[in-house]
């Protein structure tokens, strides 16, 4: 007997996507600057992956319809079909000229007695509303309200520092210990002139600007890069006896079996002679400074921005003494449940990052 025809949606074919659209929808979710662009995309890829339109509606939360409208979209003009279409609306009322004054005037001028535009500013000088300055500067990507800092290590050894300081945290020795060495100096104990009125529903934490100077105090502290764990103790001065009496801490705190690397900065007082004398007398710790200008290389500059940041910048303290208490409660909390900073880039790959900022730098000066 002849078989019958079965009867249904026709099979859709597979989505075909070249190398190079796959590469461009990867790039395009990875950025995530548009969102429905970065959704459209990610319906394309799992398309092309082989998915039925209702696994991948599932997966997306969406629609089967929209799964399909899509994909047909892509496959009559490709990755540039994602996009929106123009859509009508008013015509501009501000023409290219017009936006190309605002650009150079942002970029080449500075306004009279101010050292940066503002969008009050440039609307009075332009003649244009704020709003308009508001949107060219948007589209520009432009923000003269803000401003960044940079410091460019001059260090003649900064490329043998890096790589002997990144090469101990990505693949440190066998049978010894990496600790990243700092001092947190002039910690002040500030007490708020009035009380400090809680967090309620509704109302943020309140607390007066005006505080009283109660004394400093000076953090000596040593991270241990594989687990997280922090040595650290407070000095009421900070001085090379003072950073003595902290290796002394580290020695009796640091199994004796182990050598030690510290990884320091360039202060004075890590190279005084009494250290000198210090480290001959104990051969088993080794010293690894860190180049100039290139704090964020030490590991423990993250701790202690975790420092300020939860218990020192919020706290209110009567004395010194209640200063380093907290601290010292801090540093035990931590203890508890230490956690590694890991660090994922290589030597070459910050060695390459500094060549194209530099390189960038150099090009503006030059302009």
């Amino acid at each position: 007997m002849p078989q019958k025809e079965t009867r249904g949606r026709p099979q859709k074919h597979p989505l075909v996507v070249s190398e190079d659209q796959e590469q461009e929808l990867k790039q395009i979710v990875k950025q995530r600057r548009h969102r429905a662009l970065v959704f459209r995309a990610r319906i394309i890829l799992q398309c092309a992956a082989g998915q039925k339109d209702n696994a991948v509606a599932a997966a997306l939360r969406t629609t089967n319809t929209t799964v399909g409208y899509w994909r047909r979209r892509f496959s009559q003009g490709g990755v540039a079909s994602l996009w929106d279409e123009p859509r009508p609306g008013a015509p501009r009322q501000i023409g290219d000229e017009r936006v190309q004054q605002v650009i150079e005037l942002t970029l080449q001028a500075k306004p009279t007695a101010a050292t940066h535009w503002s969008t009050r500013l440039m609307a009075q000088k332009l003649g244009l509303s704020q709003s308009a300055i508001s949107r060219i500067w948007r589209a520009f990507g432009l923000k003269p309200h803000r401003h960044e800092t940079f410091q460019l290590s001059t260090d003649p050894f900064f490329i043998e520092k890096v790589r002997d300081i990144v090469g101990l945290y990505l693949s440190p020795p066998i049978n010894a210990l990496v600790l990243c060495v700092d001092e947190k100096s002039q910690i002040q104990a500030l007490n708020r002139t009035q009380p400090i009125l809680p967090l309620r529903p509704g109302q943020l934490e309140r607390h007066t600007p005006e505080y009283q100077r109660n004394g400093t105090t000076s953090l000596f502290a040593a991270l241990d890069v594989a687990t997280g764990n922090v040595i650290g103790r407070c000095f009421r001065r900070h001085r090379t006896g003072e950073f003595k009496r902290f290796l002394d801490y580290v020695d009796r705190a640091v199994p004796a079996a182990l050598e030690v690397h510290l990884i320091l900065d360039n202060y004075a007082t890590h190279k005084t002679t009494v250290i000198r004398q210090w480290l001959q007398r104990h051969p088993r710790y080794h010293l690894h400074f860190s180049p100039t200008h290139s704090s964020w290389i030490n590991q423990v500059e993250r701790w202690f921005a975790l420092l300020s940041q939860r218990q020192i910048k919020r706290g209110s303290h009567h004395t010194v003494r209640d200063l380093e208490l907290a601290i010292a409660q801090f540093i035990a909390a931590h203890n508890k449940n230490p956690k590694p900073f890991v660090w994922t880039k290589n030597a070459d790959q910050i060695l390459e990052s500094l060549r194209r900022y530099t390189a960038e730098t150099v090009r503006i000066q030059t302009d």
